[in-house]
């Protein structure tokens, strides 16, 4: 059972920075892709960035420039590096995982993040 493990969320104020890590319970070379989603209240999950199955790397538009996906596939973990974090990028974050094997989402719990002004 492939298990995603968030963590690093927390309280900041608007300008600073934070680093999400994602650890995952197998190897990151199991994982077709890999990707951090948030949700606020009463809204949709949105993609905040991803690995595609080719190894690139999508953003939202919202955090492009700012934030900053990587992994460190000795460690079997993922990261995102939030820069310049403002109120708006207030959410709980989740990282999910398909892996190469199947067509399954796989998620972890997730992380809170909050920005004040």
């Amino acid at each position: 059972q492939v298990q995603l493990v968030e963590s690093g969320g927390g309280l900041v104020q608007a300008g600073e920075s934070l680093r999400l890590s994602c650890a995952a319970s197998e190897s990151i070379f199991m994982f077709k892709t890999m990707g951090w989603y948030r949700q606020t209240p009463g809204k949709q999950r949105e993609l905040v960035a991803r690995f595609t199955s080719g190894s690139s790397t999508v953003y939202a538009d919202s955090v492009k420039g700012r934030f900053t996906i990587s992994t460190d596939n000795a460690k079997n973990t993922m990261y995102l590096r939030m820069n310049s974090l403002k109120p708006e990028d207030t959410a709980v974050y989740y990282c999910a995982a398909q892996l190469w094997s199947g067509n399954r989402d796989y998620w972890g719990q997730g992380t809170q993040v909050t920005v004040s002004s």
